[in-house]
């Protein structure tokens, strides 16, 4: 099995970068593992952490409409250069967490995606220099309020929520082109979405060159590269699970966010 690279927290509050045994035991580094973070001799029990999103990006960029069949079921085509946008890093929430249905929404969905994790700064790079930037990969779920994503004519509020980037559980360095990716909604066996991520339009070296020729990619940063077709509604209490073979599952559970109410003085 490949290396796991996680990222977890301990009782006592302290935050951690590990390797992840198959036992969870979490053999601790001393750095994040793209800065050459080295293993210590610490290692914690699966009972004495907690396991948190792989990183902690300082911008998540996204692709939309990156495989012809989800362009199709969202009533267009794929655009001729990839169509970008950005999550903002106070969406990412942990393997298990929670994903809180804004009450400012009646539409929110799911959808599954291969994240790339950035391992080195990325600035004006080709596709090959991309290729070494790429340090591994995740799973996402880039969760949209449909119904503002329409209404407000661009994407930031829909895809902007607290807690709309689950992301996890772990990163590995290397995964097959042919892997596949699927989703599946609470205990249904058959996914609501399945397809291999070679289906991507634009792969992942040249997102993360195009990307570079207007953003400057930093260490951590994180990539979604599209979500196939299937993409559909959440309701409260739904569980949902994005596989990536190669990689592992990732799993939230939906609840609905209670508003306080405004404070006047």
């Amino acid at each position: 099995m490949a290396q796991r690279f996680v990222r977890i927290q301990t009782t006592s509050g302290q935050l951690h970068y590990g390797l992840l045994h198959l036992d969870r035991r979490v053999q601790v580094l001393d750095a994040p593992p793209w800065l050459q973070g080295q293993p210590t001799d610490q290692e914690l029990l699966a009972n004495a952490y907690q396991l948190l999103a792989p990183c902690a990006p300082s911008k998540i960029v996204a692709v939309g409409k990156n495989y012809l069949k989800h362009a199709a079921e969202m009533g267009g085509e794929v655009p001729k250069e990839p169509l970008l946008f950005f999550k903002p890093p106070t969406a990412v929430t942990i393997p298990h967490g929670t994903v809180y249905y804004p009450p400012q929404s009646e539409r929110v969905d799911y959808e599954g995606e291969l994240a790339l994790v950035i391992g080195d700064r990325c600035a004006d790079c080709t596709p090959e220099q991309a290729r070494t930037k790429i340090w591994g990969y995740t799973i996402a779920n880039d969760i949209t309020a449909r119904d503002l994503q329409k209404k407000d004519g661009q994407w930031t509020r829909a895809k902007g929520f607290d807690s709309f980037c689950p992301l996890g559980p772990w990163i590995v360095r290397e995964l097959s082109s042919g892997a596949r990716l699927q989703t599946f909604l609470n205990d249904n066996p058959v996914p609501v979405q399945s397809a291999s991520i070679s289906e991507m339009v634009f792969p992942p070296d040249f997102l993360v060159s195009y990307i570079s020729q207007a953003i400057t990619l930093l260490p951590g940063d994180v990539v979604l590269t599209g979500t196939p077709e299937g993409v559909g509604p959440l309701q409260i209490s739904d569980r949902i699970r994005v596989e990536i073979e190669g990689i592992g599952c990732l799993e939230n559970t939906v609840a609905a966010k209670v508003m306080e109410p405004l404070k006047t003085l």
